[in-house]
C-alpha cells in the first residue's frame, strides 16, 4: 500500500523540482532583461498620450509597481505553467491525437500576436501564439478560406467550450511571451486600430485569462474589453487580484459564458467591428490592414 503512495510522492517531488527550477531561471532572466532595458520600471498606464489611431512608438513614463509584480509574478507564472504542462501532459497528448484524427494536420495553430511593449522602442513585441487547432482548412474555388462558422466543426466547438484549445499557451507562458493573468493577446490586425489609450493594455504581458474574460469575454463590446484590461493594470497588479481572476476563470469555464459574441462563430476583429458600428473609411481600413501585414512580415519569432 505504501509503495504506490511513495511513487506518487516521488513523481510530485520531481514535478515540483522541475517547476521551481523553471521559475528560478525565469527570475534570473527577468533581472537580466531589466539590466538591458533603459527603463527602471514598467510604463505608467495612467499617463495620457495622444488619443489617435496611428500606430507608432508609445511614449510612456515609469510608474511605481509592487513587489509582487516586479519580483514574484513572472517566476510564479513560469513555475505554475511548467507544473501544469507536466500534469496535463496526458490531456495535451490525447487532445493532439484527437485533433490529428478529426481535423488532420497541423495539430497546433500558430498566429502572430502583440505582446508587451519594449520600453526601448515603444512598440509591441510580436510573438507566436500557440493554440490547438479547432477549425478545418477548407477553401473555396478561389483558394480563400471558408467562413469561420463553416470551418468550425462540432469537435472544434467542444474544444473551445472547455477552453482546451488554449492549453498550448502554457508554452507561451514558460517562454515569457505571456502571463497566467493579464489582458488577452489580440490580433496584430486589432492592434493597428487601437488608439494610444487602448494600447496601454500592452504595457504588461498578455495573459491566459484576464478581467475582460471573467466579465463577459467575447460577449461584450470591444471598448468594454479595453476598459477592463486597463483597469487590471490601473488598480494595481497584486497576488490577491490575480487569484480572484483565476478562481472566476474556472467558474466561467464551467458555465461556458461569453465564448462567442452571440452572432458569429468567432468574434469580429476590432477593425471589422469599428467598420460595422461606425463606418470606418474603407481607405483607412485597407491602410490599417496593410500596416498589420507589414508588422507581421517584419516580426522576428
Amino acid at each position: 500500500m505504501n509503495k504506490p503512495i511513495n511513487i506518487i510522492l516521488r513523481i510530485a517531488e520531481g514535478i515540483t523540482a522541475v517547476s521551481v527550477t523553471a521559475g528560478a531561471i525565469a527570475f534570473v532572466k527577468e533581472r537580466v532583461d531589466e539590466k538591458k532595458s533603459t527603463m527602471i520600471s514598467p510604463p505608467n498606464i495612467s499617463n495620457e498620450n495622444k488619443d489617435d489611431s496611428s500606430y507608432g512608438s508609445l511614449i510612456v513614463e515609469p510608474r511605481e509597481i509592487g513587489f509582487y509584480e516586479q519580483y514574484i509574478k513572472r517566476p510564479l507564472d513560469c513555475t505554475l505553467a511548467t507544473g501544469a504542462a507536466i500534469v496535463f501532459s496526458p490531456i495535451l497528448a490525447t487532445t493532439a491525437v484527437m485533433i490529428r484524427v478529426k481535423l488532420g494536420s497541423p495539430v497546433l495553430f500558430t498566429q502572430p500576436r502583440p505582446g508587451r511593449i519594449d520600453p526601448r522602442t515603444g512598440k509591441e513585441t510580436i510573438f507566436k501564439l500557440y493554440k490547438f487547432r479547432s477549425m478545418t482548412s477548407e477553401i473555396d474555388e478561389n483558394g480563400e478560406l471558408l467562413p469561420d462558422n463553416v470551418r468550425l466543426t462540432s469537435f472544434g466547438k467542444k474544444l473551445r467550450e472547455k477552453s482546451l484549445d488554449e492549453l498550448p499557451e502554457l508554452l507561451n507562458i514558460i517562454k515569457g511571451d505571456m502571463a497566467v493573468i493579464g489582458p488577452r493577446p489580440q490580433l496584430v490586425q486589432d492592434m493597428v486600430f487601437m488608439n494610444n489609450t487602448q494600447r496601454q493594455r500592452h504595457t504588461v504581458r498578455p495573459g491566459l485569462s484576464g478581467l475582460a474574460q471573467v466579465n463577459g469575454r467575447n460577449g461584450i463590446e470591444w471598448e468594454e474589453k479595453f476598459k477592463w484590461d486597463i483597469k487590471y493594470i490601473d488598480v494595481g497588479i497584486t497576488f490577491r487580484n490575480d487569484i480572484k481572476i483565476i478562481i472566476e476563470t474556472f467558474r466561467k469555464t464551467r458555465t461556458q459564458e461569453g465564448i462567442t459574441d452571440g452572432e458569429n462563430a468567432t468574434s469580429l476583429n476590432f477593425g471589422d467591428a469599428l467598420q460595422k458600428e461606425s463606418g470606418v473609411n474603407m481607405t483607412i481600413y485597407k491602410f490599417k490592414q496593410e500596416e498589420a501585414r507589414k508588422i507581421i512580415n517584419k516580426a522576428e519569432f
